[in-house]
């Protein structure tokens, strides 16, 4: 048996821990690995890719990033745009297919996001057999309840929040932190609680700036003379609008960023304290993955192998009530996971006082 195995999209924390699980796994099997280099790319003929064995893999673990490339741009983007879904043209996949055939590839386990995941899907109904392995820092796929890379990216997001607190108190300003987030704001969320923000912005709970300003105005009466806010980039304007640093046009997705420094702009206009702003940036991306992104994204990596084995095609990795399982790539790509207005741990932020610039408590 020869399975592949490709990184698709955005790079993140825990991608080399994925590989090690698979080829430790497919090694005990008997099995050989190939890895195709770029994501998709790899596939078109006449394939770039690389064997791997576990004398190549052994201590990759600890490792940011991914030894085999990725790639989230090509010939086989099949997401655009808010998530609209496109199709991958016929000749593209046609010579992927060659591909595989040539290198007489059994399976291919796919490692990517929901884009990814939709081309996966598009690749499986051309009788490629294909398993996913869910890969997100947004932590916004509702087929899984954590992917890997997620707590990396939010233990950045702490660690910046700690860095800004004292500077921020120190010239009694309010620091304006964005981070990644473009439709969920799970990063924003769980990083804004864990490094002690005072506001929190997301995409799914709109916001004022005036309710903002309130709170901020609030807080230095009470003696507290300086306020950390945290935004994810894909957080809106009253007027609707996401902030975008570059339009993509027709196909991809537009790039965002910019709306760190409006909010602090806005928040300075409107309470008269000085406000700067910091954008984090691919630095969430960046950096070995924590012990916890380690050990999913090796037993991702495992259980991938093992539906392999069991000839289970179609199915993408999940992590539900604490077990490692699978559901149908269908399934994955069909429901994005949105933080909700009244999710226990926003409730448990306004319990201790975090506002979401949406009400004044």
């Amino acid at each position: 048996m020869r399975i592949g195995i490709l990184n698709s999209g955005g790079d993140c924390p825990g991608l080399n821990a994925v590989i090690h699980g698979v080829v430790s796994a497919a090694s005990k099997l008997g099995w050989e690995v190939v890895g195709f280099r770029d994501g998709f790319e790899g596939l078109l003929p006449p394939g770039d890719y690389t064997l791997l064995d576990p004398s190549r893999t052994i201590g990759i673990m600890k490792l940011g990033g991914t030894i085999l490339g990725t790639t989230n741009k090509g010939h086989f983007v099949a997401k655009v745009g808010d998530g609209k879904a496109t199709t991958v043209p016929a000749d593209v996949l046609e010579k992927a297919k060659a591909t595989l055939r040539h290198l007489e590839i059994g399976a291919l386990i796919i490692v990517g996001g929901d884009g990814s995941m939709t081309t996966a899907l598009q690749l499986f109904q051309e009788g490629i057999p294909v398993i996913g392995v869910p890969k997100t820092i947004d932590n916004d796929l509702a087929a899984t309840a954590m992917t890997f890379g997620f707590m990396s990216a939010v233990a950045a997001v702490v660690d910046a929040l700690d860095r800004l607190h004292t500077t921020a108190e120190s010239h009694k300003r309010v620091m304006v932190l964005e981070v990644m987030g473009r439709h969920a704001g799970w990063i924003a969320l769980y990083g804004g609680i864990g490094g002690g923000a005072d506001i929190i912005l997301l995409p799914e709970i709109p916001f004022s700036m005036r309710r903002v300003a309130d709170v901020i105005n609030r807080r230095d009466a009470q003696g507290h003379h300086s306020t950390l806010v945290v935004v994810a980039e894909g957080a809106h304007l009253e007027t609707g609008e996401t902030v975008t640093r570059e339009k993509a046009g027709p196909k991809g997705e537009d790039r965002l960023g910019g709306i760190g420094e409006r909010v602090a702009r806005m928040a300075q206009e409107l309470t008269g304290k000085e406000a700067r702003e910091c954008t984090l940036g691919h630095l969430q991306r960046g950096g070995p993955p924590t012990s916890l992104d380690r050990i999913l994204a090796l037993r991702f990596g495992v259980k991938a192998v093992q539906l392999v084995q069991e000839g289970r095609f179609g199915r993408m990795v999940s992590y539900l009530q604490y077990k490692v399982g699978d559901v149908a790539i269908e399934e994955a790509v069909s429901k994005l996971r949105l933080v909700e207005k009244d999710n226990d741990l926003v409730q448990s932020a306004r319990s201790v006082g975090i506002s979401f610039g949406d009400e004044i408590d």
